[in-house]
């Protein structure tokens, strides 16, 4: 065998073995993944079953994975007055909806002139912003700025504002859009295009992924806010769904405590333990829903077809 057959079957027996590690690779990820999976649905499932079973079972027996004795008196309850629960539904949506909108227009807007290398206070406004996280007024100041000065107690407004914006987005969106090369940007200017139009027709499409990724948190923060209606609302009418079910779960303590009390028999009555189940279900299946068509954004790319060479 010559020197140019003995370097290509090294280059082979190489070859194969990149092959085989990589595939090796892959079997570890794909394993690793799917046991990630089943740890993640496996307390899902024991939420599901969980509220599906009787009360006595589980205070006797325990949560278990698939329910021995099937009962919907948790979801009864919890449905016992469909009007309140679709009110409160859509207070929760509108404002998730007007709120994740307003926040990422107004996140989006302050990163973009705050990554402008050319904006000359841009390192002021950044310093301003980022104090902010260091130092508030408190409970008290809030409070009284909001009722008493903005007037906002019993309004949709004072489920908004407080959650609008958020420096900590703000910071992940401007270091984002530094990542934009200058040239697309200064292109856009040559051929007359102003600093909106810039906004909205290029780092807005290219900014996708953050606006998808931050979107869902902030749309998650005004799902799961039940503090702001606890503080400035009192009217049923406005009353968001997180909020609502809090309320509902403290009166059901409040009456196991005085049946308990009493020396009555609760167990079959008041089904605590499987309405929180039955609570986490309803509370989180719009948002499960809602995740794989926003999912899409999270993996593409920043600049593709952007800049051309």
């Amino acid at each position: 065998m010559n020197s140019h057959e003995n370097n290509f079957v090294q280059k082979k027996a190489k070859a194969a073995g990149k092959q085989l590690d990589r595939q090796l690779f892959a079997v570890i990820g794909y394993f690793s993944l799917a046991i990630l999976a089943i740890l993640c649905i496996f307390p899902f499932i024991l939420i599901v079953s969980s509220s599906l079973t009787e009360e006595s079972v589980i205070i006797t027996e325990g949560f278990k994975l698939f329910p021995s004795h099937f009962s919907t008196e948790a979801y009864s309850i919890l449905f016992k007055y469909p009007d309140q629960m679709i009110r409160a539904y859509s207070v929760t949506l509108t404002v998730t909806a007007l709120g994740t909108l307003s926040g990422l227009f107004l996140t989006s807007m302050t990163a973009y002139c705050l990554s402008r290398r050319d904006f000359k206070w841009r390192n002021q406004f950044s310093f301003f912003f980022f104090f902010t996280t260091l130092f508030n007024g408190g409970l008290v100041p809030w409070y009284l700025l909001l009722v008493n000065y903005l007037h906002m107690k019993d309004t949709l407004l004072v489920l908004i504002i407080p959650l609008v914006l958020n420096v900590f987005y703000i910071i992940v969106m401007k270091s984002f859009m530094s990542n934009i090369p200058e040239a697309i940007t200064e292109s856009a200017k040559i051929d007359g295009a102003g600093d909106f139009l810039i906004f909205r027709r290029l780092i807005i499409p290219l900014s996708k992924p953050a606006l998808a990724t931050i979107g869902l948190f902030i749309a998650l923060g005004y799902w799961n806010d039940w503090y702001n209606a606890l503080l400035f609302v009192s009217d049923e009418k406005l009353m968001p769904l997180q909020y609502y079910l809090y309320k509902m779960l403290g009166n059901m303590d409040g009456m196991r405590k005085a049946m308990m009390g009493s020396g009555a028999v609760i167990t079959s009555s008041l089904p605590t333990e499987g309405l929180k189940m039955a609570m986490t279900i309803v509370a989180s299946g719009p948002i499960l829903i809602a995740y794989p068509f926003i999912q899409k954004y999270f993996v593409q790319g920043l600049t593709i077809g952007a800049v051309k060479g």
